[in-house]
Order: structure tokens, then sequence, then C-alpha cells
């Protein structure tokens, strides 16, 4: 009893050694951490490394504040606590001092700033009442020219979510992610007149993954072993929003400087045209980028040609069907962005080990569909019927099939497929048998070289 009793010990001790050897591995923290200074993000850089202006602007925010009225997501109940920090105005200001191009004055707390200087001044009638008067007075307020304007409009859970894995005989692994999306509209407003002078609006994705790895096994009669590791990150909100104000602040300047609404601040625009041609390029990149950093183009054009290098493999009524290597070569015209049309040639190998082999020449007709014609990466689906030529007489079949194309560069694809034939009689081999009707399966791979105008 002992032996076993000293045995577990051990065992539990080599677990605990390996499991923080893996803990070391990981990163995954095993002791309290300092306290720090906040983090920077690329565009705190940008804002700080802007060329100054000539004099800065005065400029005033009251509220800048989170306008969505979401809640943190929970998978289990309810959930009070806010999805967007509270205090985004603070943010906003930091965003605004960085920049070095305004003077940020106090007006969320305007009220807490006019009673203190209430109280200074009845401190100084009270106690320098023989004093010069002027001595006395408190300086005016600055005033803002300009004030700021807008929030945080928008925060979209699961824009995005998705994830792989695997399990084989107990061991597994696997990783998920998911996405959401904050957005940003930042307006500047002249005192003046109260006219909108300009706004900008950005947005961010908030990334958060998780990585799994499992095992699990019975290694001998009950007895068994199981084991577990994980990791799993989450970007910080209060990071993305940052990072999409000072965003905000740094489009908001350049578009200032293009449409001249900074005054006297900026007195030649050709001092800056580093930042605005920067900024143009990035809007020229954004005209076509949808949610997902994705960006549409006409990567397929008006026809194709095609070749593919096929897996065949029969479905009759002998035994042991043996698989082929055929070819696939074709043309497609596209009628619409999503349907094609496609007329192809292919040689198809029927063959039952010992017992009878078969070549066929194979023209065929399919109607396609192409689900995302814009994007490089497309699933695809297609139908059609085919007519098969030997040394007897044709036979007919019908066929449908899908894959996915990748496009390589702006004319060439790369195509996985699966495809099942399927005969209108039982004869492929030349035997009738059963109900079943001949049929077979093939996997292909090719190129689609696209050619002509969209």
């Amino acid at each position: 009893m002992r032996a076993k009793t000293y045995s577990r010990i051990f065992f539990c001790t080599i677990l605990l050694c390996i499991t923080q050897a893996c803990s070391s591995l990981l990163g995954l923290p095993s002791n309290p951490e300092r306290s720090t200074l906040g983090e920077n993000t690329i565009y705190t850089t940008e804002l700080k490394n802007m060329p100054l202006p000539k004099e800065k602007i005065v400029i005033g925010v009251y509220k800048f504040r989170d306008q969505t009225g979401q809640y943190k997501p929970s998978e289990n109940g309810n959930n009070w606590s806010t999805a967007v920090p509270q205090g985004t105005t603070t943010i906003l200001i930091k965003a605004l001092e960085d920049s070095r191009w305004f003077i940020p004055i106090e007006r969320e707390n305007i009220a807490n700033l006019l009673n203190e200087r209430q109280i200074i001044r009845s401190t100084r009638q009270e106690y320098l009442k023989d004093a010069d008067k002027n001595s006395q007075s408190l300086p005016p307020l600055l005033y803002a020219g300009i004030l700021l304007e807008g929030g945080v409009i928008s925060y979209d859970s699961n824009v995005m979510t998705g994830g792989l894995g695997a399990r084989y005989f107990g061991i597994g692994a696997s990783t998920q992610y998911r996405q959401d999306r904050i957005t940003i509209y930042l307006r500047a407003v002249s005192t003046l007149n109260g006219e909108i002078l300009k706004t900008v609006y950005t947005s961010k994705t908030i990334l958060s993954t998780s990585v799994n790895g499992s095992f699990f096994r019975y290694i001998d009669t009950e007895r068994l072993l199981e084991a577990e590791v994980g990791l799993t990150q989450n970007e910080p909100v209060q990071l993305a929003v940052t990072e999409a104000i000072e965003k905000a602040v740094k489009a908001l300047i350049v578009e200032g400087i293009k449409d001249k609404i900074w005054g006297k601040s900026v007195d030649n625009t050709g001092n800056y045209q580093v930042v605005i041609d920067e900024y143009e390029r990035e809007q020229d990149v954004n005209k076509n980028r949808l949610i997902g950093n994705k960006f549409p183009d006409n990567y397929r054009q008006k026809f194709a040609v095609f070749g593919n290098v096929e897996a065949q493999k029969i479905k009759d009524d002998y035994v042991n069907p043996k698989m082929n290597i055929g070819g696939k070569l074709g043309f497609k015209y596209f009628f619409s962005p999503n349907f094609n049309v496609e007329i192809n040639a292919n040689i198809f190998t029927l063959e039952n080990e010992n017992i009878v082999k078969r070549n066929f020449f194979v023209p065929e007709v399919n109607l396609e569909y192409l689900l995302f014609p814009k994007y490089r990466f497309s699933p695809y689906i297609y139908g059609g019927g085919g007519i098969m030529y030997s040394n007897i007489k044709p036979r007919y079949k019908g066929q449908f099939g899908g894959g996915l194309e990748f496009m390589l560069a702006k004319n060439i694809g790369l195509r996985a497929s699966s495809q099942y034939d399927v005969g209108f009689k039982d004869d492929w081999e030349g035997l009738v048998n059963g109900k079943r009707k001949d049929q077979a399966l093939r996997f292909a791979l090719g190129l689609n070289f696209y050619i002509g105008n969209k």
C-alpha cells in the first residue's frame, strides 16, 4: 500500500512540474505584475509625429461618450456591464494633447471648475479686503473657437466568428476566433455660427481568439488519462476605442488642412503634403473595402479556359473498382458575374481490377454558379449532362459537383473540386444488374485562365 501511495505522490509531483513548465512555455502569468504606463497604439506615434501647426487651436469637448447602450455579450444570463468604456471623453482629450495641434479646455466638468473659481474669489475677498481689487480678480477662462462632438455610435458583436478543430483517437486540438466591431464618429463645430465644419468616422475590429488541446485515452482497465491545455486572448476594448479615436483625430486634422478650416494655424498646405498624400492613398484603397477587411475586385473576366487533373473511380455492377487518373479541358462564358456556361471534354477510365477496363471520351455541358465572383476565394457549384464515347455505342449521363477557387493572380484561379456522375442506364461496363445505375466519383485539381473584359 505504501508503494502505491508513494508512486501516486511521485506521479502528482511530476504532473505539477510538467504543468508549471507548460505555463512558462506558453507565457501564462504566474506572479503578480507591477503597474505600468499605458500602452501606445500605432496611431499614438503617428499623432505625435504629425507636422506642427503655426499656432495651436483652442478646442472644447463637452461630451464624447458611448451612444450605443450596448452591454457585454454573455452566454449565461444577463450582463449589465457596458461593452464600451464610459470614459471616452478623457481618451479623446488625451489624443488631442498627443497631436500637439490643439489646446483642449475643460468643458466636461465645467460646473466643478466654475464652482472652484467662485471659492477662490470668496476666499480672496475674505482675507484680502485691504489689498488692491485688481489683484483679487481671476483671469478669464479660455473660450473655444471649435467644439468637438460625436461619440461611439456602434458596437457590433460577433461580426465574424469561426474555428477549426480535429480529433483522432482521443487526441484533439481546436482553435476559435470572434471579431467585434466598434465605430466612432467625430465632428468639428464652429462656435461662431454653429456650422459643422467637418465630420469623420473610423472603425476598429476587436479580436478574440482561443487555442485548446486535449488528450483523452484509456491506457488500461479502469485507468483513464486525460489532459487539457488552452490559451485565450481578448483584445482590450479600451485600446481598440483609443486607436479608433486617435485615428479619427488624425483624419480630422488632415481633412481640416485640405479644406482649410484651421484658419491661420495652417498658412501653407505644402508643408503638410506628405501626410495629405498618405491620407488620400488610404482613402483610395478604402473605396472598395468591405466589412472584414475584404477588397472585392473584378478578378474574373468574361471568358475562361481551364484544365484539370482528375482522380476517377467507378461505381458499377462489378467488384474491385480501381482509381484512375484522367484529365479535362474546357471553356467558360460568363453571362453574369455569378453564372457561366461551361463546355469541356475529358478522358474517363472505367476499370474493375482483372475484370474490365474501358476508356471514354466525354464532352460535357454545365451551368455553374459562383458564390462570390468579386473575391479571391469563392465556392462554386455546377450541374449538367454529358455523352460518353468509346468503342461501343454512346452512353448518356448527368453530373453535378462543386468546389473552391482561389485567385492566384488577377486572371489565374486555382480550383479544387469533386464531381458525381450518374448514368441514365446501367450499362457503362456492358452489364445490367440490379436497379442502381452506374455512377462515378471524381476529384480534380486545376487552373482557370480568365481572358477578355468584364
